[in-house]
């Protein structure tokens, strides 16, 4: 009995020294007993199968590599049963160093939460930073520890597919949108209901030239660090755990090999102490970009740079040896590059238990939490912007008696999806997904008729169901039309020219909009489209995205009034392809067009407006707000005060709202030029009809501050235009206050 004691009283001693010890000493100290190669497998990923059930066969190659500690990460490994097979494999390694298993968690994991473009338009930080909280607790029940999410690119142009992955054009919403969605995923590292995010494309991936995937991209030093890295920084604020290159070159040099942008400002300005993953390939891809002549050149420039993990492109496995043997890579950037990633490993408690994340019970009990649904059913609600409501077309009358719903969309169930979804072999969509024509069943149960008709597909010429939708419209009382894209027409790798209603669809929107009766339209899309006919004559248009598994649901309470339409659109809807890129806070110039109809020797087109069909922040409520007794504590401050604003909002309408009450700044002169108007704060607030608020807001001297030629930060002396209003474009409110030495 004594003898069994004093072991267990050893045993206690030596975990209380173990858990004593911090995760550095932890990390240094397994660095010690790596080998060269142990140590270069912890830089290489390889892609798994994809698959969530089922027996699955893995590479012989693979699980030799796995075993003997060559490779360090894994992504498309999908489910526990698998996770844990390929986990068992790394516990048969010498040093038993677990593997890390990402996955693109974009927007949801089973439960699909409309695409990340439509959950900016909901203006709500606390409901995106919840939605991406389930998708890392879905995620995290299936083995997974970390999403390649979210996306901050500010994007300004919309023919670049991927603007359906982001959060639209704007810098200080896109910071406020990257903060709470790494916030969402990440909670706490090593909850078991957490991942860890990985900000993406670092950087300035959106500025893609002509909006072509995978392009240039040339811009100032200014232009980069004013409007595309802010987002970056508040990610890495919030606690980002890694950050993705991008496949983009910056300036002529391909960002994977880019020191500047990793070692000079994320690792060194920023003090990053997370680990850089490549993009797909995108080591190896610099030898295209005619950076380097093969891949031994390719992963010099890429670990010199900065980037420490090789996502599927092999530079490293077969390479960094040689070169560190050759001494043209130090050692010191290895054990750097390894650090990092170990340091994670230990942070989310793999070493503790690497089948941490691979509980089948926790699987089943997340992967059908009832909860989760109901959630996403009121984010989608929040996703959706109303457009246009002549003579209050919308909400549709509970009285009802006969609907049509026409179009290729109605009973389409996956498309709802968006791209960019994790399809799940086991899932059955006719289940998962509410369709259109589900959700309005739903809705109206017995009390309406409903009739369909599909009236087209969506491409192609083919006019032959026209007869049978325009049939179906004269027997209704009001006719729903359901149109679009599909969902793989926005997304990676689908840029476009031509952002127009693809095929005849805006045709039958002309043929049953001729027959007289009201007409309410549908877009479904995963950007902004083009369709000026039906802005400027049908009545009521509901943009509807991609709006995931409730997407039916959601769209019947929006059109029934169970839920007052709030979305705001986070990118300018161009009104023709030649605008682009358009929005909303650009330069003036010395030749200005005082109005849209002035061409003569001014910035203008000759042939069209100067402004987008729909701006920036703009959409529209079942109600109406009014705004008024705009106060500021000061019209002159110091750089150390502060400007209070307060303005009371009114909901003058019959029905309850939410109003997203925007705050935009103009400094009037400055040493470089500046925007003609900067979104610098919002606030989302809901009134009960006839209620009113008041609203405040702080400015500091962070919000007049900009970088100067120099690339300094500063704030400079001068007049503001303070400006409160429910868009861009529709400015309620005006003041000018003065910051003085």
């Amino acid at each position: 009995m004594k003898k069994i004691v004093t072991t267990a009283l050893l045993l206690t001693c030596f975990i209380g020294f173990s858990q004593q010890k911090t995760i550095d000493q932890k990390v240094d100290a397994l660095l010690k007993q790596m080998t060269l190669e142990e140590k270069i497998g912890q830089l290489n990923q390889y892609t798994g199968d994809n698959a969530a059930t089922g027996p699955i066969t893995i590479n012989p190659n693979k699980q030799s590599e796995i075993k003997a500690g060559l490779i360090g990460s894994m992504l498309n490994v999908l489910g526990t049963q698998h996770t844990r097979q390929y986990q068992e494999l790394a516990m048969q390694s010498r040093l038993k160093i677990p593997l890390l298993f990402g996955q693109d968690v974009i927007h949801g994991y089973k439960t699909t939460f409309p695409i990340p473009l439509a959950e900016a338009a909901s203006w709500d930080l606390d409901a995106m930073e919840l939605s991406a909280r389930i998708a890392a607790t879905e995620a995290a029940a299936s083995g997974i520890h970390w999403t390649f999410a979210p996306m901050v690119d500010i994007a300004r142009d919309p023919r670049w597919g991927r603007v359906m992955e982001g959060a639209g054009e704007d810098t200080y919403l896109g910071s406020k949108i990257a903060y709470a969605r790494v916030k969402g995923f990440q909670g706490k590292l090593g909850d078991v209901n957490s991942v860890m995010a990985c900000v993406k494309h670092f950087a300035a991936y959106g500025a893609a030239i002509g909006g072509r995937d995978y392009n240039s991209v040339d811009m100032s030093e200014r232009m980069l660090w004013e409007t595309y890295l802010p987002p970056f920084k508040a990610a890495l604020d919030a606690g980002a755990a890694t950050f993705m290159n991008s496949f983009n070159d910056l300036n002529g040099i391909p960002a994977t090999g880019n020191k500047y942008l990793q070692r000079d400002i994320l690792k060194g300005k920023w003090n990053f102490q997370g680990f850089v993953v490549s993009d797909w390939g995108s080591i190896g891809e610099m030898i295209n970009h005619g950076y380097v002549k093969d891949s031994k050149e390719a992963a010099l420039a890429a670990i010199t740079a900065g980037s420490d993990m090789d996502m599927e492109s092999n530079a490293y496995r077969y390479n960094l040896a040689q070169l560190v043997k050759e001494k043209r890579v130090p050692i010191a950037l290895i054990d750097d590059a390894v650090k990092r990633i170990l340091r994670k490993k230990f942070e989310l408690g793999l070493f503790e238990d690497p089948y941490k994340y691979s509980n089948p019970e926790r699987e089943q009990k997340e992967l059908n939490n009832p909860e989760h649904r109901k959630v996403a059913r009121e984010i989608t609600a929040k996703s959706i912007v109303l457009l246009k409501n002549e003579k209050n077309i919308l909400p549709l009358s509970k009285q009802t008696k006969t609907i049509a719903f026409i179009g290729p969309l109605v009973k389409e169930r996956k498309q709802n999806m968006g791209f960019w979804s994790v399809e799940l072999p086991e899932v059955d969509y006719d289940k998962q997904v509410i369709s259109q024509w589900e959700g309005l069943q739903n809705k109206v149960g017995n009390t309406a008729k409903l009739l369909y008709a599909k009236g087209c597909e969506i491409e192609g010429d083919n006019k032959d169901g026209f007869a049978e939708a325009i049939a179906v419209a004269n027997q209704a009382d009001v006719v729903i039309l359901s149109i679009g894209e599909r969902r793989d027409m926005s997304g990676e790798a689908k840029s476009r020219s031509n952002l127009r209603l693809p095929g005849v669809q805006e045709e039958l929107i002309k043929a049953i909009q001729a027959t007289g009766k009201p007409v309410v339209v549908l877009i479904n899309a995963g950007r902004p489209l083009i369709f000026n006919w039906t802005a400027d004559n049908v009545p009521a248009i509901l943009y509807t995205w991609w709006l995931g598994s409730e997407a039916g649901n959601a769209i019947a309470d929006v059109l029934f009034g169970d839920y007052n339409p709030s979305g705001k659109l986070p990118l300018s809807f161009p009104r023709e392809e030649g605008q682009i890129p358009i929005y909303y806070n650009h330069f003036n110039t010395g030749r200005p067009a005082k109005n849209e109809t002035e061409s003569n020797y001014v910035s203008a087109y000759t042939d069209l407006k100067n402004s987008p069909k729909f701006p920036f922040g703009y959409g529209l409520s079942y109600t109406t707000f009014e705004y008024s007794n705009l106060k500021l504590s000061n019209n002159k401050i110091k750089s150390t005060e502060t400007v209070a604003v307060s303005l009371n909002i009114t909901n003058s309408g019959k029905v309850a709202g939410e109003e997203v009450v925007q705050l935009y700044l103009r400094d009037k002169v400055g040493s470089v030029v500046r925007p003609i108007i900067e979104l610098k704060d919002f606030q989302k607030i809901k009134l009960n009809a006839g209620e009113t608020k008041t609203v405040k807001f702080t400015i500091d001297k962070e919000k007049l501050s900009f970088y100067n030629a120099a690339l300094q930060w500063i704030a400079e002396p001068g007049d503001f235009d303070l400006m409160i209003g429910s868009s861009s474009a529709d400015i309620r409110l005006k003041d000018t206050f003065e910051l003085v030495k």
